[in-house]
């Protein structure tokens, strides 16, 4: 009988890292997850452990064990990442290295710029013009760079999540209010430019088929998810008008407030920050998945309106009296993971 394998989630109280987390105890894997605060009221069947990703002997006791760090952490909001999202990634590392374990780093397309717009596969070129930017490449290059050493890595890149327990989000932040009816759709998209979204239950389904290849792949393997493209940056609004018309709700569009952001950047980091990924929004960027198709057969992807319902589900944004609202399942349906 083949022995059950363990991995290690830094950042499980937030989406990717939550929604891999799931997945791969439905997949029979075990896990656990550090945590600086208590574990939450509903732990489940995951083993939390108390600790900080900024302290590297709290990562590596962690990870002792385990075959597999998910590497989903980030500093709360936008807050302090040129300090803080490197050193935990090295803990990362260094606690894999010393276990022998791989390592999981769901990535973004923040590491493009302009030279690699508006299509992008696995080797484009990373020439980012935003700070976050540069410490997404920063951190990808110190991945390659222990892989080179005899490390294994995979990296995942996808758009714009959205799911129902999404965190903190532009779908569930800027589009809309969660935990009140819906009424209201704040676009930030330029009028007819795509852009490109990610179901977190789809992400996280691809991450774990992915990780039970991992031996297979190369020592540092990148792979990007398709998603769902929104062509002209009204597709994602349209879908979010026709769910909540089934349940009997009138939504009305507007515009994102961008001047408030604006206003209030010189004042506040999250806002800056914001205001400097604007440009995702006003240029296309689309992620070419031909190598996670001839990897796995198929990427793992629920209908769009579906997946809309269900996020706004999560979120307390449909009528509770509704069957539809009821909270939305781990899993994206078995049919679309039929890898």
């Amino acid at each position: 009988m083949q022995q059950q394998e363990t991995a290690l989630v830094l950042g499980a109280n937030g989406g990717i890292g939550g929604e891999v987390a799931r997945q791969l105890l439905a997949a029979g894997w075990q896990v656990r997850a550090l945590t600086r605060r208590a574990a939450p009221a509903a732990a489940g069947a995951v083993t939390w452990i108390r600790g900080d990703a900024l302290v590297a002997a709290d990562v590596l006791a962690a990870a002792r064990g385990c075959s597999v760090i998910v590497h989903a952490v980030n500093p709360p909001g936008y807050r302090n990442w040129a300090e803080q999202v490197v050193p935990m990634l090295e803990h990362s590392i260094a606690a894999a290295e010393a276990v022998g374990a791989s390592i999981l780093l769901p990535g973004t397309v923040y590491n493009y710029g302009p030279d690699a717009f508006p299509l992008a596969d696995e080797d484009a070129p990373q020439h980012p013009e935003t700070r976050k930017g540069r410490l997404r490449v920063k951190m990808e290059a110190e991945l390659e760079a222990w892989c080179r050493r005899g490390g294994r890595a995979l990296v995942v890149r996808a758009g714009d999540y959205f799911g129902p327990r999404s965190g903190n989000s532009w779908f569930s932040q800027g589009l809309l209010k969660p935990g009140r009816p819906l009424t209201r759709i704040a676009n930030p998209g330029s009028a007819g430019v795509g852009h490109q979204w990610a179901y977190l239950p789809d992400v996280a389904a691809a991450m774990v088929a992915l990780l039970a290849r991992r031996e297979a792949l190369a020592p540092f393997a990148r792979f990007h998810l398709a998603g769902h493209w929104d062509p002209d940056g009204s597709a994602m609004a349209d879908a979010i008008r026709r769910v909540a018309a089934r349940h009997g709700l009138a939504v009305r569009g507007s515009v994102f407030p961008w001047w408030l952001v604006r206003l209030a950047a010189p004042f506040n980091e999250t806002m800056r920050e914001l205001l400097e990924m604007r440009y995702l929004w006003q240029r296309p960027l689309r992620l070419e998945n031909a190598r996670l198709l001839a990897e796995l057969g198929a990427e793992p992807h629920t209908p769009l309106d579906l997946a809309v319902e269900r996020t706004l589900a999560g979120l307390g944004c449909l009528p509770l009296t509704h069957p539809a609202a009821a909270p939305a399942p781990t899993r994206a349906d078995p049919s679309f993971l039929d890898l």
